[in-house]
């Protein structure tokens, strides 16, 4: 069973995201949290948007590289949101957070999670995609939902798991915890092969 063979690691969850930090104690897996600041996110601007989040996964895997140790096992994660070829990251403000959510309103856009697990003998990598499908959202709702949530931290502008997802969101087709930020069903899967 993975669980078993995962103690012989010590799990380094390699994120800020209080979504991931739940998501990934939801799988039963013991970990600790471990943060490096300043990570440069950038990407090349040639890259197909399906693929930076998997880019972005790898360069922050490799900036704990350098100080992991030999039982360690290392998963990083970045999540992007795509409308058309526009990549939605995390809102500069409450009015950009507006202008984010009044763009994905009654459209259907894509949710990519890339995601880098590392220990000293293997790097895999991966990225999951949900598509999610908004109803229309009145700009009542989404003021509504900037001043009562805050949604400043998450790439689009929003949390599925929050109320504009329970009343706004028409459709997913893909992973729902994916959306959230962490393709559960996936990682496990992965972490399996990984450790045979």
């Amino acid at each position: 069973m993975l669980l078993d063979s995962l103690k012989r690691y010590n799990i380094i969850l390699a994120s800020n995201s209080p979504r991931r930090r739940e998501l990934l104690g939801d799988l039963g897996i013991e970990f600790e949290v471990r943060t490096i600041k300043g990570i440069d996110e950038s990407y090349p601007d040639d890259l197909p948007v399906l693929e930076i989040a998997e880019y972005i996964s790898r360069k922050k895997a490799l900036a704990y590289q350098a100080e992991m140790g030999s039982d360690e096992l290392i998963i990083t994660a970045d999540t992007v949101v795509i409308l058309g070829d526009e990549v939605l990251g995390k809102p500069a403000n409450d009015e950009d957070a507006c202008r984010m959510l009044r763009e994905l309103s009654d459209k259907t856009h894509k949710v990519v999670t890339g995601v880098t697990i590392v220990t000293a003998a293997a790097t895999r990598s991966f990225s999951a995609v949900s598509d999610v499908e908004f109803a229309p959202l009145s700009n009542e709702d989404i003021q509504y939902y900037v001043d009562n949530y805050k949604p400043l931290d998450k790439a689009g502008a929003y949390g599925i798991q929050e109320w504009i997802g329970c009343m706004g969101v028409r459709h997913i087709s893909g992973s729902f915890y994916n959306v959230m930020g962490l393709p559960l069903h996936r990682l496990y899967n992965e972490l399996e092969r990984m450790l045979k």
